[in-house]
C-alpha cells in the first residue's frame, strides 16, 4: 500500500492560493485518473480516497489541520494502515527557484517549508518528495506570496505542463 500526502491549508480562504498548488492538483487527478470521492474520516483528521494503481491500494491524504499540524493527519493514517515511511510521497511547494518546475527526490532539506520541517522532525528523511516551484516574487513577505492567488495565466500553465510532469513522476514513482 502507499500514501499519497498533499501538504496544503484546508481551509476555504486559502483555496487556489500557491500553497494550496495541490489542491487545484486534485480536481485534475481526479478527472484523470478516476479515483474515489474524498471523504473526511475524523480518526484521521483528514479526508481521503482511494486510488488503485498497477493493482495496488494507494491512499490519498489530505490532511485538515494547519500545514505545519499535517504530521499528526499522516502518523494517524500510516498508523492505521501500517503503511511504513518509504511508502510515502509528500507533495509540496517551494519558493527557491523560477515557477514550474518540478523534481522529484527520495531526500530533500525542508528550508522554509514548516509543514515539511514537522514531518522530517516526527518522522525523520526517508519517505519521497515531489517538490514543486511557485517561485518567490521579493516585493512580498514570504507568507504573504505563498497565500496570495495564482494569476489567470499561472493556472493556464498548470494544466497544460505542470499537472502532466506531477501526473508521470507519481505514476513512475508509485510502483
Amino acid at each position: 500500500m502507499k500514501l499519497i500526502i498533499w501538504l496544503w491549508n484546508p481551509w476555504d480562504k486559502y483555496k487556489n492560493t500557491r500553497h494550496n498548488l495541490w489542491f487545484i492538483f486534485l480536481d485534475y487527478f481526479a478527472i484523470k485518473e478516476n479515483f474515489s470521492d474524498f471523504k473526511y474520516e475524523s480518526k484521521f483528521k483528514a479526508d481521503i480516497s482511494e486510488w488503485n494503481f498497477l493493482w495496488e491500494k494507494t491512499i490519498l491524504l489530505k490532511p485538515q489541520t494547519f500545514m505545519n499540524l499535517s504530521w499528526e493527519s499522516i502518523k494517524k493514517i500510516a498508523d492505521f494502515y501500517k503503511i511504513n515511511t518509504n511508502d510515502w510521497i509528500v507533495i509540496f511547494d517551494d519558493i527557491s527557484l523560477e515557477f514550474w518546475k518540478v523534481r522529484y527526490r527520495d531526500k530533500w532539506s525542508a528550508w522554509w517549508h514548516n509543514g515539511l520541517k514537522d514531518i522530517i522532525k516526527y518522522f525523520w528523511e526517508d519517505f519521497k518528495r515531489i517538490k514543486v516551484w511557485i517561485w518567490y516574487d521579493k516585493k512580498f513577505e514570504t507568507s504573504d506570496w505563498v497565500l496570495s492567488k495564482f494569476k489567470e495565466e499561472e493556472l493556464i500553465d498548470l494544466d497544460n505542463n505542470i499537472f502532466i510532469e506531477i501526473l508521470d513522476i507519481l505514476k513512475e514513482k508509485i510502483n
